[in-house]
């Protein structure tokens, strides 16, 4: 996806300056990408070992330790460097995908060079999508595919291309939104289908899997507390934010969304925004009717770095998030109860 000025991470190529390095434009390197893979201990598996490749870093870690002894786990983006939208898979990555027992992905137009790659590959590699094990794609890029197939057969194959060219037209996720590991419901759905499917495909470690999946459990639960412990000071309180990233989130605890809508609509679609729509956005943040700033600080441009402007002449508390976890954060766990705490303290209810 092509992610406008005003509303854009820093490329590859950007952090690559900044570090005063050459190297090639963004998406076009697994070294920039930051595959990682950490290795099974096949000695201590009581079953087969798995090859799983995961396309994005937000469920690489939940899917290396529902792995354990039994799975070799590949993160195809595990740098934060790396716009997950816009990245082109190299040859290894597509090999990678090819070879595997195992994809996990996310779905819903994110990473859909992974969707292509294994689409493509040829082979019998099993998938878990997790935006179709949480269901959204029903009410979104499904809905649109059919009514495609309905235009084409209408209309005829012409008139279905300029179609399917507009739908594509900066490629937007159509109101969904993708961001699905800010969701504790849609996580804890996801981790349950990726362990189904590793017991599936290595029976004899169906035990080992289900161990792991109790500890990781177990390790999600202080997160779980925090969320329950924010519902009561989210109670009758709003939000406005930068990007919808953290939307799932605000919905789980109760928070109310007042961005603007205009300007809600226009960052969900990676468009820039209309300057009326940015004019109120700040009128909501002077007059008072946000309680919190949801800041995305993973991307860059004049139009959120001027509205946190005024959400800090105002008062208005800012809390920071990311699309991703920064790199060398290697817990969903840790890297959300960070955020929240933050939202705690902004809320009132921190300690």
């Amino acid at each position: 996806m092509r992610r406008l000025d005003l509303f854009r991470r820093p490329t590859l190529a950007a952090v690559a300056a900044t570090a005063t390095l050459t190297l090639a434009a963004c998406g076009g390197s697994s070294a920039g990408a930051g595959t990682t893979t950490t290795q099974a201990d096949e000695a201590d598996c009581p079953g087969e070992v798995l090859d799983v490749v995961v396309s994005v870093s937000q469920w690489g870690s939940i899917v290396e330790q529902l792995g354990g002894d039994c799975a070799n786990v590949t993160t195809v983006l595990a740098s934060s460097a790396v716009d997950p939208h816009d990245y082109e898979p190299t040859t290894a990555d597509i090999a990678a995908f090819s070879d595997a027992d195992l994809a996990v992905l996310n779905g819903a137009d994110y990473d859909h060079w992974a969707a292509d790659a294994v689409a493509t590959s040829g082979s019998d590699t099993a998938v878990v999508d997790a935006s179709e094990v949480v269901g959204i794609e029903e009410d979104g890029h499904a809905e649109d595919e059919e009514h495609a197939e309905e235009e084409e057969h209408a209309e005829g194959e012409e008139h279905a291309e300029e179609e399917h060219a507009e739908g594509e037209e900066g490629h937007a996720h159509g109101g969904v939104n993708p961001h699905l590991w800010y969701s504790p419901e849609y996580v804890q759905d996801v981790a349950a289908a990726v362990t189904e499917q590793l017991s599936e495909l290595s029976p004899d470690a169906a035990d080992h899997f289900a161990e792991q999946a109790e500890a990781w459990e177990a390790d999600l639960q202080p997160y779980l507390d925090e969320l329950a412990a924010l519902e009561t000071a989210a109670a009758g309180r709003s939000y406005a934010a930068t990007e919808s990233v953290f939307q799932y989130t605000a919905e789980a605890i109760g928070l109310t969304d007042a961005t603007p809508e205009g300007y809600r609509d226009a960052a969900s679609n990676e468009t820039d925004p209309a300057p009326g729509d940015v004019a109120a956005f700040e009128a909501a943040l002077t007059a008072g009717s946000v309680d919190v700033l949801v800041y995305n600080s993973q991307t860059e441009g004049s139009v959120p770095e001027q509205l946190r402007a005024a959400a800090e002449a105002a008062d208005v508390p800012v809390v920071e998030v990311t699309e991703s976890a920064p790199d060398g954060e290697s817990s969903l766990v840790s890297w959300q109860l960070d955020q929240l705490q933050q939202l705690s303290n902004a809320l009132g209810g921190g300690q």
